[in-house]
């Protein structure tokens, strides 16, 4: 399955669940991993024919800026929704870390994998 990656697209937004998380937007850094078939993309070099990365990233940023989540899993889960009802992608992988939540680690976050419903 051929792969379009977006990588370390960072969003302000509201995810937490302490009050001063609540309240002060902080650093959200998501990747993506969108599984689609680039060869009709390949053969015709149209954008229609694409998955448009530019798009998407928009999409993903305002709704990591808006959903105000109080958890990593449900904004990741949020995600991989959204990009699944994008045309051309057939699964994606999602990450979502909040940088500096945790003492002594760069980062903290979840990973998953969501496909097509048959």
């Amino acid at each position: 399955m051929d792969k379009v990656l977006i990588s370390d697209l960072r969003v302000q937004g509201i995810i937490g669940i302490n009050p001063e998380e609540r309240t002060n937007p902080q650093e959200i850094l998501i990747n993506l991993t969108v599984f689609t078939n680039m060869e009709k993309a390949g053969a015709s070099d149209k954008i229609i024919d694409c998955v448009n990365y530019s798009t998407l990233s928009k999409k993903v940023a305002a709704l990591a800026r808006e959903a105000h989540r109080f958890t990593v899993e449900a904004l990741a889960g949020d995600i991989a929704r959204l990009c699944l009802t994008q045309n051309g992608v057939n699964g994606v992988r999602v990450r979502v870390e909040k940088p500096g939540a945790v003492r002594y680690a760069l980062s903290v976050g979840v990973e998953i994998e969501r496909g097509q419903v048959e």
